[in-house]
């Protein structure tokens, strides 16, 4: 094949996915565009290559193109196996925490939530009575014996291979059993129709990036799978400007927050990390270190603690 060739082909990858015209079968080289473009469309003038189901080099003009709808990277099938290898963990540092929402707000932002509705709480603590208040952001925990899986009638929620705990909208029945059992009280659920962009709702629905959001369905973090399957760190972690959240792999003992990696065993180890409701036997995902040595005082968060649950 000649290089000629080999370009113009290139060129067509480049430029002829955008049409949804590669889908229609070309009894010519012109008549077929011809007889899909809509007649009240003038043409451009500006012509852009694609290549026919023959198998031709054609070239149409780009007023009569269609872009072809935004497709997810993986199947709803692929997405709750989960990514083979992995096992995600994620580790919040209380001693950082500002209480800003910069976490909260990304998150809500990235999945196209509702106002009022949070997949992050951050909420002030205090242990006892004597003791110092600090702040504690809590995600889902992504449970290695998630009591939400278990109850699930129609496996809406299911647990991946690569410890991520999802929920499939498209096989919700809005039962609610899911947010009886969690102990952590991490799940939210979509009373009414979700307010998204026309663009936004337009999207096919994913479990990996949980968007577009729907009526009469159960909701929660996600871990942001999308985002790993990328290799890039979920949106809360991020957008902490403070370092607050790590997320790592467990079967490489890493964690970071963009900044910073450490081995998630000497982490947990040299800070005393723990995991919340321990006795329960759910083995969360989500490790904590405990608010010592404080990057900021209690008070400095208190003007941010005004958004609702």
């Amino acid at each position: 094949m000649s290089n000629h060739t080999n370009n113009s082909r290139r060129d067509f990858l480049l430029t002829g996915l955008a049409a949804t015209g590669l889908a229609i079968g070309c009894g010519s080289k012109k008549s077929a565009f011809e007889a899909a473009a809509d007649e009240t469309v003038k043409a451009s003038g500006k012509m852009v290559k694609l290549l026919s189901v023959d198998g031709d080099i054609i070239e149409v003009d780009e007023a009569f193109l269609k872009p072809v709808p935004v497709l997810p990277t993986v199947t709803n099938a692929e997405a709750r196996l989960g990514i083979a290898g992995k096992k995600f963990v994620m580790v919040i540092d209380l001693s950082r925490c500002k209480n800003l929402k910069k976490c909260q707000s990304a998150c809500n932002h990235a999945h196209q939530l509702n106002p009022g509705q949070n997949w992050i709480k951050v909420d002030p603590m205090k242990d006892a009575e004597y003791t110092a208040p600090y702040w504690e952001p809590t995600t889902c925990m992504h449970c290695d014996e998630p009591p939400c899986v278990k109850v699930c009638p129609v496996d809406a929620t299911f647990k991946r291979q690569d410890g991520i705990v999802l929920v499939d909208s498209d096989r919700c029945i809005g039962c609610r059993f899911c947010m009886a059992a969690c102990p952590y009280s991490t799940r939210v659920f979509n009373w009414g129709e979700p307010q998204l962009p026309a663009e936004v709702k337009a999207l096919p629905y994913s479990c990996e990036t949980s968007v577009p959001q729907k009526m009469g369905t159960v909701s929660k973090c996600d871990f942001c799978p999308d985002m790993a399957r990328k290799g890039e760190l979920p949106h809360c972690v991020s957008a902490c400007p403070n370092g607050t959240f790590f997320f790592g792999d467990m079967n490489e003992d890493t964690v970071t927050n963009g900044a910073e990696t450490f081995r998630l065993s000497e982490l947990l180890k040299d800070k005393a990390g723990y995991r919340l409701m321990e006795d329960l036997g759910t083995k969360p995902s989500v490790y904590y270190l405990p608010p010592v040595a404080r990057n900021f005082p209690f008070e400095s968060g208190l003007d941010n603690n005004t958004t609702t649950h």
